[in-house]
């Protein structure tokens, strides 16, 4: 007789939300995506009811779109490289939960409504500002310890576990969230970002930034990424008290 385990799924609409659990057959390297998909094939839960089929995001399934967010176990993480038999042996059960984050807006079952990230990257300007579409030839060069930092911190994918393990993001609070301030990071270390260095760092003096983090460092511990967050936040801080400084004696933009 094939093994089995419970999928058990936090699902509904805002304001009506349920648990409702599905028995799937355990198949070596079964993930999270997976185990939706076979649900979404045969939707009839351990009830014997057929229900409408779960509503999820997924995009890429290795873990580099951030689409399939959310919160197994309890922890926030990427349901494309949670494997079944790793959540079952970690939990010592048969059973493995699943439900959407909770620091953005619920939309449907698993998916939400993360807009939020994205604007307060463009509070933070996270893009390089080009003058026109010439070419211009081989920008300027970087040194390789430069490009080995940004590219870490250019794996984010935007994927909201940060935001959803940060205690300061919350209803009462404005946090702009570890992301948006690891992206005005690697954004100002580019030699051509570094000239709009003042308008990524102002935005991160007003409520809601840098100086609002708690150091609780829940966002290194769960990205998937690992991209060093907390360092982030702590030199952005920094740089956040240079800024504040020059602008209080009216100084004229430096380089550092």
């Amino acid at each position: 007789m094939a093994k089995t385990f419970i999928l058990r799924i936090f699902r509904g609409v805002p304001g009506k939300q349920y648990w409702e659990e599905f028995e799937l057959e355990l198949k070596p390297y079964l993930n999270i995506t997976s185990a939706l998909m076979q649900v979404q094939k045969n939707p009839i839960n351990r009830k014997g009811e057929k229900v409408t089929p779960v509503a999820w995001e997924q995009g890429c399934l290795e873990e580099v779109c951030g689409s399939c967010s959310m919160l197994i176990n309890g922890r926030p993480r990427q349901g494309c490289t949670a494997l079944i038999e790793s959540l079952l042996k970690a939990t010592g059960s048969n059973t493995v939960s699943i439900a959407p984050m909770t620091k953005f807006p619920l939309v449907r079952d698993l998916v939400v409504n993360r807009d939020i990230m994205f604007e307060n990257l463009k509070k933070i300007r996270a893009w390089i500002d080009a003058d026109d579409a010439l070419d211009r030839g081989p920008g300027p060069k970087i040194s390789p310890e430069v490009q080995e930092a940004a590219y870490v911190l250019s794996t984010c994918m935007t994927c909201g576990c940060c935001s959803e393990a940060c205690p300061q993001v919350n209803p009462d609070s404005k946090f702009i969230g570890p992301a948006a301030i690891s992206q005005a990071r690697l954004f100002n270390a580019h030699p051509v970002g570094k000239l709009m260095e003042s308008h990524r760092l102002r935005p991160l003096m007003e409520e809601g930034g840098v100086s609002d983090c708690g150091n609780a460092q829940n966002c290194a511990a769960v990205c998937p990424k690992k991209i060093p967050l907390t360092e982030s936040i702590l030199l952005m801080g920094r740089k956040v008290v240079k800024q504040a400084l020059k602008d209080m004696v009216s100084l004229p933009d430096a380089q550092d």
